[in-house]
């Protein structure tokens, strides 16, 4: 990997703490989800946990320190029910949705471009995948990340 400026390691930290939330994100979720879609739920947990070590491992390359989970987040509404979880695997892929696009607009490393944007098509299929669950037309936003 090429040097990359300060823009796009700040991006990339807000990549990675987003990448952090989804995860705490899903590991509550599953706890409420029904059988089918917590084993969804856990495939989506491993792609974000695939995508955090691709970060932690390029903020060493560069000579970053990665940020830190947090202990916990705040969710935007109770997580009570299958329908409150699924909810709040929308929120936790469109966060990172968002993330993973000012990564992209922030770069001109290629490698690191052609990440931000595998993991902004992959997000995209798990949120409208989420979507459609929670019953959320579009299933795929129109601009995905935006």
């Amino acid at each position: 990997m090429s040097v990359i400026d300060e823009g796009a390691t700040d991006a990339l930290q807000a990549a990675l703490a987003a990448e952090h939330a989804a995860l705490w994100s899903y590991g509550l979720a599953v706890a409420f989800l029904d059988p089918a879609e917590r084993a969804q739920a856990r495939d989506d947990a491993e792609a974000h946990r695939t995508l955090r070590a691709a970060v932690e491992t390029t903020l060493s390359q560069i000579g970053a320190r990665a940020v830190s989970a947090q202990p916990s987040y705040a969710t935007p509404q109770p997580v009570v029910d299958a329908a409150s979880a699924a909810a709040l695997a929308v929120v936790a892929e469109t966060d990172a949705l968002g993330a993973w696009r000012s990564v992209l607009e922030r770069t001109t490393d290629r490698p690191l471009r052609q990440a931000a944007l595998d993991a902004l098509t992959e997000g995209t299929l798990r949120c409208a995948r989420w979507r459609v669950v929670v019953g959320s037309p579009p299933a795929i936003p129109v601009f995905p990340g935006l």
